[in-house]
């Protein structure tokens, strides 16, 4: 096991390095810069910005000093969002946020998703199968920012009959601002967990120690959910791993619709203002978040 342990903590520093890498030179290869929206700035302001934050020099001196740095737990400083806040700080501050709506949507997700799964397994050609499995193709063939716009409209429109939620997020509100974004961001894990444990559980039914189990005379509920479940989440922890890392580190779309103040919202706002700092921390802390969740299910 440590020899397991060591060879994958090897290959997932590699991995960062090349997403690193890759990251920051597909960054720099778009035209523009970080100064380009700014009003008003002369050529030598943007010159010595360029010099203040090291970006004068060639790319690929730019790439070693950043990788270096990144080896030390130096992500830089915002340029522009929040000029010369280490993006560390931001991260710390942000994760919080998306962690919490995204463990809820997850939690819901995987408790209503696995025994629908089940149902539809043991209730196999029956209505209730088919009902299933209408819902589930639709929930993962439908856009999330789609579901959210029809919840925004239908629950906090300016209908007052079926104004229910806040249209935007407060977390002082309380439950009331998490229904909504959790519900539009467990709606996909949802669906799709509720499909791999109907597949795989069908698989496991089928085996010969679940025949051996009804020999026995064992109740259904117990084969099911003891001795054919076990088998049945492989699939769906794989699929929960990296999952966990995506919700976990903010929708990006559902954060946006919703104005909730999270990770995956100020990535988007980062990307469109070229704050490149930021662009590239939130980047490398969600490639070490999905390497980690990948590791935890190839353990489990």
């Amino acid at each position: 096991m440590a020899k397991y342990t060591l060879k994958r903590l090897g290959w997932a520093v590699l991995t960062l390095l090349v997403i690193a890498s890759l990251t920051f030179l597909l960054m720099n290869a778009i035209p523009g810069g970080p100064w380009q929206s700014e009003k008003a700035l002369s050529a030598a302001t943007i010159q010595s910005l360029n010099e203040k934050y090291g970006l004068d020099k060639p790319v690929y001196v730019q790439l070693g000093i950043y990788l270096k740095n990144i080896c030390q737990g130096d992500m830089g400083v915002s340029f522009k969002m929040q000029k010369n806040r280490p993006v560390v700080d931001i991260i710390k501050e942000m994760f919080p946020v998306s962690a919490k709506v995204g463990f809820f949507a997850l939690l819901w997700a995987t408790i209503i998703g696995v025994p629908l799964g089940c149902i539809a397994a043991y209730k196999r050609g029956t209505w209730v199968d088919s009902l299933l499995r209408i819902i589930c193709t639709i929930g993962v063939s439908i856009p999330s920012f789609v579901i959210a716009s029809l919840l925004l409209a239908q629950f906090a429109g300016e209908n007052e009959a079926t104004r229910i939620f806040p249209t935007i997020f407060k977390a002082s509100l309380g439950a009331k601002a998490y229904v909504l974004p959790c519900f539009a961001l467990g709606l996909y894990p949802m669906c799709y967990t509720a499909r791999q444990a109907r597949s795989s559980m069908l698989d496991a039914l089928g085996q010969d120690y679940i025949k051996t189990a009804r020999a026995k005379g064992l109740k259904t509920n117990r084969i099911i959910f003891k001795h054919a479940l076990r088998n049945a989440l492989i699939p769906v922890i794989t699929f929960l791993g990296p999952e966990i890392a995506f919700v976990f580190c903010g929708g990006f779309v559902i954060e946006k619709v919703f104005s909730i103040p999270g990770l995956g919202r100020y990535f988007v706002q980062s990307i469109l203002a070229r704050d490149y700092p930021v662009i590239m921390g939130t980047t490398i802390f969600l490639a070490a978040f999905i390497i980690l969740m990948n590791f935890v299910v190839d353990v489990l």
